[in-house]
């Protein structure tokens, strides 16, 4: 991620100078300037470049992190905070005209679930629980690190539903949540310094974690079905790679889909080289019928990873990870230390759901949202090169010259509209294309996509300070 090259003008005044550096970099998150995901100068930088100490810095970063406008990371800086995080900061006055208030925002930024009947369902199953005391004492108690066996029964049978004809309860484990999986499989499987590869715009979940546990994570050219299997046979050739992490239906951000002809290449490098491969199926939840995974082609070196934040409702914290049987202990190992277990009561919910066929339900009701949705952005956006794929409720828009991502969020946003721009998803220090990700469950009615495909529409029929973009056709 690039750091802003933006430095906030200093206005006068008898404020304290950390509430006046505040002040000056809300004014620019709020109406656009600085984007999400933006890294903000080190301290000490920026600390010589305003002629203030570095503990003036670090109290305006602490404000700025107290209004939810931005994060800190450890050892690595702070970083504008993503959209959803920012809607109850107050925007202060624009020069160039009042930013939307966070109330009128259309936020196409996050990929959330819509609600349909998440609520409902959960009230009737919470009373059958509630009415069984002996089921409701066992849910208080310590379960297995891998998660009592009917919940693991119950993962094995979503993996069957996605695809995984050869689903075993004996090789899954319950995680909170996809991310706690994939966190999970890389701390069992890798050690500091190891090197892993990934689509080279990729989950960001991947790029944090790799920082955090100090993986040398390489990025893998891509194209319309995802990885390009020569550039991974390359890289496998080169980098002797530990494991290979991808998302090869629905891809996020790109949407893009493997072919059956694609995936079997890719297994058959993996397989060549001896490489593990780490595959996130969340994605593929919402297809009535996904592609066979990679990983059905490797089950012996492959850890397929889903949950249901995704799908059903970001609250229901349940992933599942397929194994190894070899790894299973060692996974187990790390759920150990790192929670215990994962809570037996959210697990149960989740299980009674795949078991009695609500998920199924809940996940075509959101199929059908997201059908509506792309019914909308066909019309609103006719004409428009964006790439899209089948139940899938994100867009994601390459952009024509003049416009450079950062500017057009920042257009967007003046217009109040959040979207989310591609050097979120990149890489290391690669270029990040020009294009931005559309996410359409985040709007709170179709009345509000509408207005903000719209807005996108236009924002890109204009070019930069009024000068008009060349025809943007498929």
């Amino acid at each position: 991620m690039a750091m802003t090259a933006w430095l906030p003008k200093l206005e006068t005044g008898s404020d304290p100078k950390y509430q006046v550096i505040a002040r000056a970099f809300a004014q620019a998150i709020l109406n656009g300037q600085l984007p999400a995901g933006e890294k903000l100068p080190p301290h000490r930088s920026l600390a010589s470049e305003l002629r203030v100490t570095t503990g003036t810095i670090s109290r305006a970063y602490a404000e700025l992190e107290r209004q939810g406008l931005a994060n800190a990371r450890v050892g690595d800086g702070t970083y504008v905070a993503q959209a959803r995080a920012r809607e109850a900061a107050p925007a202060p006055s624009i020069a160039r005209g009042a930013a939307s208030s966070p109330s009128t925002l259309i936020d196409l930024g996050q990929n959330v679930p819509q609600p349909t009947a998440e609520a409902q369902v959960l009230v009737r199953a919470l009373r059958e629980i509630a009415g069984d005391e002996a089921l409701a004492a066992e849910l208080l108690q310590y379960a297995p690190e891998a998660g009592l066996m009917r919940h693991r029964e119950a993962g094995a049978k979503l993996f069957a539903r996605a695809g995984m004809a050869a689903a075993n309860p004996a090789r899954v484990l319950v995680t909170q949540g996809a991310q706690h999986a994939l966190a999970s499989v890389l701390r069992a499987v890798t050690r500091p310094g190891d090197t892993v590869l990934a689509e080279i715009v990729s989950y960001p979940g991947i790029i944090g974690l790799a920082r955090q546990l100090r993986l040398h994570l390489v990025g893998i050219e891509v194209d319309h079905e995802g990885i390009v299997p020569a550039a991974l046979d390359l890289a496998c050739k080169s980098l002797h790679p530990r494991a290979v992490f991808c998302v090869p239906t629905i891809h996020n951000p790109t949407t893009a889909t493997m072919s059956g002809e694609r995936r079997d290449a890719v297994a058959s490098i993996l397989d060549r080289y001896g490489v593990l491969l780490i595959e996130d199926i969340v994605p593929a939840m919402l297809l009535e019928a996904p592609p066979a995974p990679v990983a059905a082609r490797l089950p012996e070196q492959s850890f397929l990873i889903t949950g249901l934040a995704k799908s059903v409702a970001p609250g229901l914290r349940v992933g599942y990870v397929q194994a190894p049987q070899a790894w299973c202990s060692k996974i187990a190992a790390v759920v150990r230390s790192d929670c215990w277990m994962t809570a037996p009561l959210l697990s149960e919910i989740a299980a009674r759901w795949i078991e009695n066929g609500e998920i199924e339900r809940l996940d075509g009701l959101q199929r059908a949202y997201v059908e509506t949705q792309q019914t909308v952005a066909r019309e609103v956006l006719a004409g428009v090169a964006y790439r899209h794929a089948a139940a899938s409720s994100h867009l994601w828009l390459p952009l024509p010259e003049p416009w450079r991502a950062a500017e057009f969020a920042a257009a967007l946003r003046q217009e109040g509209v959040l979207v989310k721009t591609a050097d979120s998803f990149v890489i290391g220090r690669n270029a990040a294309p020009h294009a931005v990700r559309i996410c359409m469950t985040g709007a709170r009615s179709i009345a509000a996509l509408t207005r903000g495909l719209s807005i996108i529409r236009a924002t890109l029929e204009h070019g930069l300070e009024g000068e008009v973009a060349a025809p943007y056709a498929p």
